[in-house]
Parts: C-alpha cells; structure tokens; sequence
C-alpha cells in the first residue's frame, strides 16, 4: 500500500486501487510512480493471474491532476521523459501476460480514458463518462490511443473522440466496443471479480501468451500477426497443462 495506490492479492488476483479520490484519482508524479511500481511487481510474481484496476471514491481516473502540472516548466528533454514514464503504464499493462480487468466508474477522462482502453476487460458502471481533453488543451493523447481507438472505434469515431473532445457515456462505450459490460455501480466490483475467477480458471500459461497475442497481433502485418499464432500455439501444445486437459475432455 503507498498513499496513492493500493495492492491487494488474493487467490492469484490482484487488485490495483487509484486512490487519490479528493482528486478524482487525477495523474500526479507520485501516483505515476506508485503505479509503474505496482505493475512491475505484479507482472513479476508468477502466482498472480488476473488484475483489476479500478479507482477510490467517485471516479476512476480524472486524467492528469492540472494543478500540479509542471510540464510548463520543462525542458523536451524532461517532457521527453516525463511521456516515456505515461507511456510506460501503457507498455505494463498491455504486455504483460497478466489479464487486466477495469472496473470503471464515473470519470474516466484522458490518461484515465487511455488506461481504460489499455484495460483486456473494460467492466464500466452505468454512471461512467468518458472523453479526451488533450487536444482541446493543446496536445495529444498517449498509450498508444492513436493506434488502438482507430483499429476499435473506426477512424471517423476516433477523430470525433480525439480532436472533438465528444464526452461519451457508458452505454456509448458500450455500443463502441470500448465497454465490454456495463452494470449497476453496486455490482461493478462482483462483476469484475467473477470474470476474474472465470480467467483464473483458464490454463495459466495460455491464458498469458493469449492475452499477449491478441494485444500484438492486431497491430503486425499478415505475415507477423500469423508468424505469432503459430509460436503462441506451439507453445499451448507443448505445456504439460495442455495434454493433462486434453486427457481429461476425453476421459468426459
């Protein structure tokens, strides 16, 4: 537990908690930091499954806090930099083989709409909106959201969410294909929980190379994208797990 993220593991799931709800869990240097380093443990410990991410209070993640933002004071290098540590959630998140779940409410705006999209699983609650604010502020969104929502959402659609700033709500979401479920508020958590312990049932190292293909393989050529299949497969076949499986779907 650090003052801006909490971690919780049980039974090979871990719960990830932004909490800095007086700012509606808003982007500030020290939650960054807790952040990378919540993920980085958990992407090490081999007991640890499934995690879901969701935010303390009213909101998921408000984006970053403007308050205190200092990037005006910046030189490029430290911008720079300063992008590479935002882009690097990004990167722990999506290729890991850790199966991440968001489990969304209220605001999830700008870094908070990135991470929801970098999310395997996004369960949001019906109070949930959503939008990006960058280009409206002057600059541009991050986590690979320049790639990820137009091979989602469609090009127009992403153009209308980037450079419109259009806010959407979770049924929206949902009928995007940003959403994969919408529920009450007070089922989010269960909701998030019982998928979780759906995909801890699964063969653990499929359930991880799977989920890592299907977070590479959309953005690679043809070739690249069925190159991967077949070392993903392999590797399926080849695991002890796999036969013991097969053994038992035989035996009824």
């Amino acid at each position: 537990m650090t003052d801006t993220v909490v971690v919780t593991r049980k039974d090979g799931i871990a719960e990830i908690i932004l909490s800095r709800p007086h700012r509606l869990n808003a982007i500030n240097d020290e939650l960054l930091v807790d952040f990378t380093n919540a993920l980085k443990t958990l992407n090490a410990d081999d007991e640890i499954g499934v995690i879901i991410l969701r935010g303390a209070g009213k909101a998921f993640c408000a984006g970053d806090d403007l308050k205190e933002s200092h990037t005006q004071n910046m030189s490029e290098t430290e911008i720079r930099q300063y992008l590479e540590d935002i882009q690097g959630i990004t990167r722990l998140l999506m290729h890991s083989e850790k199966v991440v779940i968001g489990a969304v409410h209220g605001w999830a705006a700008g870094g908070g709409f990135e991470w929801l999209l970098n999310c395997d699983f996004a369960i949001l609650a019906e109070n949930t909106r959503c939008f990006f604010p960058e280009v409206g502020l002057g600059i541009f969104v991050t986590g690979g959201i320049s790639s990820i929502l137009p091979n989602l959402v469609g090009l127009p659609k992403a153009r209308e969410l980037i450079l419109l700033g259009e806010k959407i709500d979770a049924q929206t979401a949902l009928k995007l294909g940003i959403a994969w479920k919408v529920v009450a508020q007070d089922a989010l958590l269960d909701e998030a929980c019982a998928l979780a312990g759906r995909l801890m049932a699964m063969p653990h190292k499929a359930r991880g190379k799977a989920k890592l293909a299907l977070n590479k393989a959309p953005f690679l050529p043809l070739h690249e994208a069925m190159a991967l299949e077949t070392t993903v497969t392999t590797e399926g076949f080849m695991d002890p797990e796999t036969a013991a499986r097969a053994a038992a779907a035989i035996a009824g």
